[in-house]
């Protein structure tokens, strides 16, 4: 029989049994396999994909929906990958139509890589911020952080949860309550009783990702990574949001190194929701 068209191929809806495949096509692109963090996409959001007649998956993303189950105020679009084989053949541009078509009224956010932005612009997508990749061993030094910090427990997931929700604008419970399944480690900082930040370091391949990353300002957000730091022998990566120039500054002081700049896009909406300046890294640019 002849092999269909690409065009004639459905786009449909990928679920945690996709989840090598998914990894495969990340490794197809040269990316990461990310099946840890794959398996968190999956979970707590809604993949979309094509099957490749001859195996595999043409193309895959996943969409990350918050806000209220039935109406979200917000969706973020990550993992967006094109198998090699199919590339520069219009596969990316069919299957983001199809987010934008599916996801309605919905505003949307996504995390671009100088490759990708193009593709996002010329289907409405805007330039709202920059995040900038750090990664490295990081080395303690300079002074000793003054703020306190300490693992996360059970009785601190309300308040973390609110604190959120105040910061990025909107409800992400169903990401926050993976974090300590998901995460190495999950910390708190808090001044007086009251938490002030937190902060969470999860596996990816041979590193440790920081993120999220909130903070009351700058000196919090150190403290955090700092703890982090001394809880893993894994070099670091996390990506910050240009606007935090000092937390960057610092943090290449301490041995990450600039790897690379996304672009930060919306559409719907001319920014994020929320509080930009006590939001210093997502937990994924893949998500929020």
């Amino acid at each position: 029989m002849p092999t269909p068209s690409l065009a004639a191929l459905p786009i449909r809806r990928l679920t945690l049994r996709d989840l090598t495949a998914c990894a495969d096509l990340s490794e197809d692109r040269g990316w990461p396999r990310e099946e840890h963090k794959w398996g968190l996409l999956l979970a707590a959001g809604k993949g979309y994909g094509i099957d490749d007649p001859d195996g595999g998956l043409v193309t895959a993303c996943v969409v990350t929906e918050y806000g209220p189950y039935s109406e979200p105020d917000l969706a973020a679009i990550g993992m967006v990958l094109v198998a090699e084989r199919h590339a520069r053949q219009g596969i990316g541009r069919r299957l983001m139509r199809h987010i934008l078509s599916a996801m309605g009224t919905t505003p949307l956010t996504l995390h671009a890589t100088p490759y990708g932005r193009p593709l996002y612009e010329e289907l409405g997508f805007k330039v709202t911020g920059r995040a900038e990749m750090l990664h490295g061993h990081f080395t303690p030094g300079g002074l000793a952080p003054t703020v306190n910090t300490r693992a996360a427990t059970a009785e601190d997931l309300t308040t973390i949860l609110r604190l959120d929700e105040e910061v990025l604008g909107t409800d992400r419970t169903h990401l926050i309550t993976r974090l300590p399944a998901f995460a190495d480690q999950f910390r708190v900082a808090e001044e007086n009783g009251r938490l002030i930040g937190y902060a969470a370091a999860w596996p990816n391949m041979h590193t440790h990702v920081v993120g999220p990353l909130i903070a009351r300002d700058t000196e919090t957000a150190q403290a955090l990574i700092t703890s982090l730091a001394a809880g893993t022998d894994r070099p670091l990566r996390t990506d910050i949001d240009v606007r935090h120039e000092d937390l960057r500054a610092w943090a290449r002081e301490r041995g990450l190194a600039p790897v690379a700049f996304n672009s930060v896009m919306t559409y719907g909406i001319p920014e994020l929701p929320g509080d930009w300046i006590r939001r210093f890294a997502p937990l994924t640019v893949a998500a929020l």
